[in-house]
């Protein structure tokens, strides 16, 4: 893969997403996937502190720990760039300066580090003046603890007041911010936090960019997927967008020889300020219609008649 720089850092154009590590895939099948996804080239991979605590059994940090003993075992001579997300772990809730730092020092011992590479404030916290979050966030880059440091799920008002005060007092700068973007969802980011990630010079890294598998095509009226997510992708069906979407993608992917999601992934990926899409893969097999996005150049066509049948004000 054609590699691209995100602040200090050297990251690829397809971000692979740790959230099922440790939760649907196994270490063994997790590792498995780690491996696949470097052989090929891959040096992005994005978890965060809290993943995988929703489900039964599970208390948050599996998918660090998972992440973690990959790199000791060899995975840390493959140059991968790890970012992980502060502030929604059960344990260390919220971005108080105490919690951000006890949070930092805990995912920092998951993964078996001295230095995160990228390190994202999981969920704003308003709460907290956007001047604590920042001085917080410098002190960890300036102690060596961080590398770089990034945003995720964040009002524009409150991302641009960040960015303002780390100019105005020569504080480290958030480089990226992770919001949830895909061809179903275009109005939050595009409406929202897209004029200030491109006024400061930002990088968008998009979660759910599959639309929770939805985008895969898998997921027709009267079919039943075997999949964790299954009830929020499904739901899309339901709605006047959802088979608009699918027919878009279905002719592309016809005529392209393509997968769905590889359509899906490089249509974001060609979306302005986007550096890496997010997807995760719980199977080996399931990588290589994720990492065929990096090489699939859609036409203007292609993606005119995308952007035509996602378009928000279309319903």
């Amino acid at each position: 893969m054609t590699q691209r720089t995100l602040g200090s850092l050297t990251v690829s154009p397809l971000c692979l997403g740790g959230n099922v590590f440790g939760w649907t895939a196994d270490e063994a099948a997790s590792h498995a996937v780690l491996d696949a996804y470097a052989d090929a080239g891959g040096r992005f991979v994005d978890t965060a502190d809290v993943y995988s605590h929703w489900a039964p059994g599970l208390a948050g940090g599996e998918s660090e720990g998972v992440i973690g003993r990959w790199l000791a075992r060899g995975g840390r001579g493959r140059d991968v760039v790890v970012a992980t997300k502060i502030g929604a772990h059960p344990d260390f809730k919220g971005l108080a300066p105490k919690t951000m730092r006890a949070a930092t020092e805990a995912s920092l011992r998951r993964l078996g580090t001295d230095t995160i590479d990228l390190l994202y404030t999981h969920y704003d916290d308003e709460t907290v003046p956007v001047t604590d979050i920042v001085s917080t966030l410098d002190a960890l880059v300036r102690e060596g603890k961080v590398r770089e440091i990034a945003a995720s799920n964040i009002s524009a008002e409150r991302l641009r007041a960040s960015l303002e005060f780390s100019a105005r007092e020569g504080k480290a700068a958030y480089v990226a911010l992770q919001p949830p973007y895909h061809l179903m969802r275009r109005d939050d980011y595009e409406g929202g936090t897209a004029a200030v990630v491109a006024e400061f010079g930002l990088r968008a890294v998009p979660y759910s960019a599959l639309a929770g598998g939805f985008l895969t095509g898998k997921y027709r009226p009267g079919t039943t997927v075997d999949s964790a997510r299954a009830g929020s992708a499904s739901r899309y069906l339901g709605t006047p967008r959802g088979p608009r979407v699918l027919a878009a993608l279905d002719t592309i992917a016809g005529e392209r020889g393509a997968a769905h999601a590889t359509v899906a992934l490089a249509w974001l990926a060609a979306r302005p300020t986007v550096i890496a899409p997010i997807a995760s893969a719980r199977a080996v097999e399931q990588l290589p219609p994720l990492l065929a996005a990096a090489e699939l150049d859609l036409t203007a066509a292609e993606i005119t008649a995308l952007d035509t049948a996602s378009a928000p004000d279309a319903e």
